[in-house]
């Protein structure tokens, strides 16, 4: 079985990380792409320039509505 993990790409590379793929459509802030070590960069399977956008302003809302529901549904009787 094919095991995945996911780890942030300002974390160091470690000797059992096996095959590193970048998925994000901009390049990290604050690195060189000679620095960051990664075996492909997947820009085209990250989510489009528009549904970020619209998670990035519906997040607030989505936010509020989670947490007026924890009120409710938090505890239990």
């Amino acid at each position: 079985m094919t095991q995945i993990r996911i780890k942030r790409v300002y974390e160091e590379p470690n000797a059992t990380d096996g095959y590193r793929v970048l998925v994000d459509r901009l390049w990290p802030r604050g690195i060189k792409k000679e620095h960051l070590k990664y075996d492909v960069w997947e820009k085209d399977i990250t989510p489009s320039p528009e549904l970020r956008k619209w998670f990035h302003e519906d997040l607030g809302g989505v936010c509020s509505h989670v947490s007026q529901g924890t009120g409710k549904f938090g505890s239990r009787p």
